[in-house]
C-alpha cells in the first residue's frame, strides 16, 4: 500500500505538468492518461486577453482562428485595427465594433451588428460578439451558444462562462456582432462549448446548421463554394 501511494504521489507531481498523468497498476506499471488543467478547460479554444483594453480584439482573434481557422492571435489582431483606429481613444476606451467593422473588411470578410430581441437569442447559430456592461466595465465577449435559458459565453479574461438568460439581460446592449465571409466552419468548437465542471447535465448534441440558416446571418451562397 505505502508503494502504491509513493507512485501515485510521485505521478500526480511531476508527470501532470506535462499533459500526462501516470497512474500506477499493480504490479508497479504505470497506465499513462492524457489530462486538461483547469486553467485549460477554461480557456479552450479561446484567445485571452492580455491588455486592459483588447477584449474586442480577443473575441475577434478567437472567432477569426476558431471559426475561420486563420492563423492569427490577439496582437495580430490589434496590429491590423490600430492600422484605421485611434491610439489614443483605443488606449482610453477599448475598441469599438467600428474599429471591428473597419479591420474585417481590410482582410476581406463582412461584419453585420444585429439588434434582436432576447427572444431571439435561441435561434442563434453562429458565435458573435456581444457587449457586456459588467458593473459599469464594457467589455466584449463571444456569445457562442444558447441552451435551455443559459447563455455559454467565451470571455477573453474569465474563459468559458456560462450565465442564465436573466443574468445575461442585465449587461447585454441588445446588439450582437456577426463575423460573415468565406471558410466558415459550421461545426467549429466554439458551438460545442466546454460543459461547467458543476453541471449536471449535459449539451445537446450539435449537428451543423444549414446554409439557409447562416443566410439569415448576412452569409450569402459564394461564402460556402
Amino acid at each position: 500500500m505505502r508503494t502504491f501511494a509513493f507512485l501515485l504521489l510521485t505521478a500526480l507531481s511531476g508527470l501532470s505538468q506535462a499533459g500526462q498523468l501516470a497512474v500506477p497498476l499493480p504490479g508497479g506499471m504505470l497506465a499513462y492518461k492524457q489530462v486538461e488543467s483547469v486553467r485549460e478547460r477554461r480557456f479552450a479554444n479561446l484567445v485571452e486577453q492580455k491588455t486592459d483594453f483588447s477584449c474586442g480584439a480577443a473575441s475577434l482573434a478567437t472567432i477569426l482562428r476558431q471559426a475561420y481557422d486563420l492563423d492569427v492571435d490577439e496582437e495580430f489582431v490589434i496590429k491590423g485595427m490600430l492600422v484605421k483606429a485611434d491610439p489614443n481613444l483605443v488606449r482610453t476606451q477599448g475598441f469599438s465594433m467600428l474599429d471591428m467593422k473597419v479591420y474585417l473588411e481590410s482582410i476581406g470578410m463582412r461584419a453585420r451588428g444585429y439588434r434582436i430581441p432576447p427572444s431571439s437569442l435561441e435561434k442563434l447559430a453562429v458565435p458573435v460578439i456581444v457587449l457586456l456592461d459588467v458593473r459599469g466595465y464594457k467589455h466584449f465577449v463571444v456569445l457562442q451558444r444558447t441552451y435551455k435559458g443559459h447563455m455559454y459565453i467565451g470571455d477573453p479574461v474569465l474563459g468559458h462562462k456560462r450565465y442564465t438568460q436573466e443574468d445575461f439581460l442585465k449587461g447585454w446592449n441588445g446588439i450582437i456582432f456577426a463575423i460573415i465571409g468565406p471558410g466558415y466552419d459550421k461545426a467549429n468548437a466554439l458551438l460545442r462549448p466546454p460543459e461547467p465542471l458543476t453541471a449536471k447535465d449535459r449539451l445537446n448534441a450539435f449537428y451543423p446548421v444549414k446554409d439557409a440558416e447562416l443566410m439569415d446571418f448576412g452569409f450569402i451562397q459564394s461564402d460556402f463554394l
